[in-house]
């Protein structure tokens, strides 16, 4: 399958076995492949609130454009594939200080809505005339209502307030944890003195890999394609790397393309004592493909 995509969209940014990333704008991309090849599509888009690596666009025309990314997502995605899409809040004029996205494109997106998760944490913008924001919300959508892929035992939660309690002398919950609920706390990727995340990179808005194994290990099996149309600062390559599943990324600025390629490889360098990840390329027998 990769060698096909290369064919259509030439040589990546960066390569190794476990994956492609482009230096190129995800919808100009997606338009162009054809062949169902994505178990799932973990990302997330730009808010449309000014941030360095976006241009502010009409609300309405933002909107379409992420309903236009989402359709040709479909069109790659497998039967039982997945889309998974997580988005914060913007200002609505005269209308709302910070409105959820998914408010506005929830019935935009040409999946079937199967569930929201509330990602919950601690650190954020300390407000002074409003409630400090601590959630984002994910978006569970999947292409087969009746036919989807759904992993419980990899991300049941082990904190179980009675692990003991019995019923006609079984217990009642699983040896491994419960079921987790539709709230996940799980820390930000934080910045500044003192405080900053082992994993922070320079990227302003960089999703916690905590956040994104749960997510792979939940919907996605070892070997799936999973896609990133907007991959930053490489989390989600990285984390198919270190759970073996396979990714594409798409990457419009080449300054975060350099940052993901450098954590995608030093993910493949921490995992070589575990995994065989040497590169099917002759280029780099440790996966990389130089740009």
């Amino acid at each position: 399958m990769f060698e096909e995509i290369k064919k259509i969209l030439g040589e990546p940014y960066f390569e190794c076995k476990y994956g492609l990333l482009y230096n190129m704008d995800c919808e100009k991309a997606l338009e162009k492949l054809d062949s169902p090849c994505l178990a799932s599509t973990i990302t997330s888009p730009p808010y449309n609130i000014g941030k360095e690596y976006e241009q502010v666009m009409p609300l309405n025309k933002y909107l379409d454009w992420l309903s236009r990314i989402a359709t040709h997502v479909k069109r790659l995605t497998l039967p039982n594939g997945n889309f998974i899409f997580n988005v914060g809040y913007l200002a609505v004029k005269d209308k709302g200080r910070a409105v959820p996205i998914p408010y506005l494109i929830w019935d935009k997106i040409p999946f079937y809505l199967n569930q929201e998760i509330i990602w919950h944490y601690e650190a954020g913008v300390a407000a002074k005339r409003y409630l400090s924001p601590r959630n984002e919300k994910i978006l569970w959508y999947v292409k087969d209502k009746d036919n989807y892929t759904f992993n419980l035992d990899p991300i049941r939660d082990p904190n179980v307030k009675y692990p003991n309690q019995k019923k006609k002398g079984k217990l009642r919950c699983n040896s491994i944890g419960k079921n987790p609920s539709d709230i996940w706390e799980i820390a930000k990727v934080t910045s500044g003195a003192n405080r900053s995340s082992v994993e922070r990179t320079a990227h302003p808005a960089q999703f916690p890999e905590d956040l994104i194994k749960r997510l792979m290990l939940g919907f996605t099996n070892a070997d799936d394609i999973v896609l990133d149309p907007f991959m930053g600062s490489g989390t989600v390559a990285a984390v198919a790397v270190e759970l073996k599943r396979k990714f594409i990324g798409f990457e419009i600025e080449s300054t975060y393309c350099e940052i993901a390629k450098k954590r995608i490889q030093q993910k493949i360098n921490e995992c070589m004592s575990i995994f065989d990840f040497s590169s099917t390329s002759d280029a780099s027998d440790e996966g990389e493909l130089t740009k």
